[in-house]
């Protein structure tokens, strides 16, 4: 089970520090994680980092996304997701958003637990493009990561005990 601390993220040297979610959150984020990992099994071009590792997105802007995915070559975020928080969700959908945009984080993930859906960015020339929104019986995929294949009921549904 994943550990709620407060954490920092800094912004363009601007010190944040973000109160870490519990409950729900932690459950989406833990799910999440494993299924990736069991997507990544065996993959050595793409590594899944920790939760909330720091990822260096230019000097001075330091966050540490729920999920990162980095290729292996170069260390460079591949895929970030955020767990939208629903005490704070701003910081998440616009601020940190705004951010991989600008970083041209090829993909974005916000899994948002309030509405049980993903949100998945592809980035392009113009910057992040939504290019679907997946929800109830829907399973998340990944072209590049032919192994993931994710029910979004399953991603939001309780944790078995």
């Amino acid at each position: 089970m994943l550990v709620s601390l407060d954490y920092e993220e800094i912004i363009e040297g601007v010190s944040v520090l973000r109160r870490a979610s519990a409950g729900r959150h932690e459950e989406v984020c833990e799910a999440l994680h494993a299924a990736f990992a069991a997507a990544l099994a065996g993959v050595v071009v793409a590594r899944l980092l920790e939760p909330r590792t720091i990822v260096q997105l230019t000097p001075g802007t330091l966050l540490r996304p729920d999920l990162a995915l980095v290729t292996a070559a170069t260390g460079k975020l591949w895929l970030a997701a955020e767990v939208v928080s629903s005490t704070d969700h701003r910081w998440d959908t616009v601020t940190k958003k705004e951010l991989y945009e600008n970083f041209a984080v090829p993909r974005l993930w916000m899994v948002d637990p309030r509405y049980d859906n993903v949100e998945v960015y592809h980035g392009g020339p113009h910057g992040l493009a939504l290019q679907h929104i997946y929800a109830g019986r829907e399973v998340l995929t990944e072209k590049l990561l032919p192994a993931l294949n994710l029910a979004v009921a399953e991603l939001f549904a309780p944790p078995v005990r």
